[in-house]
């Protein structure tokens, strides 16, 4: 039924139950696997003058964070009995809704999975869940992991 399925992946808790789903899904199917993390814009380019250091310090943290979550992603992939192929793939500066459903059109994904709540904190109380606004916009549809 899905031949390639998306998981969006934060490295929280949320999101490693639904790298659990993902990877189930995945060995049912036989289908491929991309684990998407998006690494939000750099907070503070509006504000006064850029620091290219502090651009750069940021970006660093980011891609270190998306591979620690990559590599959670890849040890289930891997797990005796798995035998799930992995890609993965990041997303820089944009929202992390519109980098999930982008990635879901550039892909051609067939399913969305994702936790039902990440790192966002507060920021989700104010916008609206990444995981709400994943769902209404997705042309495919999106399985949301508690």
């Amino acid at each position: 039924m899905f031949k390639n399925i998306l998981l969006a992946t934060d490295g929280s808790e949320a999101s490693a139950h639904a790298a659990q789903l993902a990877v189930n899904l995945a060995r049912t199917h036989g289908a491929r696997l991309t684990a998407l993390y998006v690494v939000d814009p750099y907070p503070y380019l509006s504000i006064g003058e850029t620091n290219p250091l502090g651009v750069q310090a940021y970006m660093n943290a980011a891609q270190q964070h998306a591979a620690q979550a990559h590599a959670r992603v890849a040890a289930l992939c891997e797990a005796p009995g798995a035998g799930v192929k992995l890609e993965a793939r990041m997303a820089e500066n944009v929202s992390a809704a519109n980098g999930i459903v982008q990635t879901v059109k550039d892909e051609g994904a067939d399913l969305v999975v994702m936790g039902s709540h990440g790192r966002t904190g507060i920021v989700r109380l104010m916008l609206g869940s990444v995981a709400a606004k994943v769902a209404a916009e997705s042309p495919v549809p999106v399985l949301i992991a508690r």
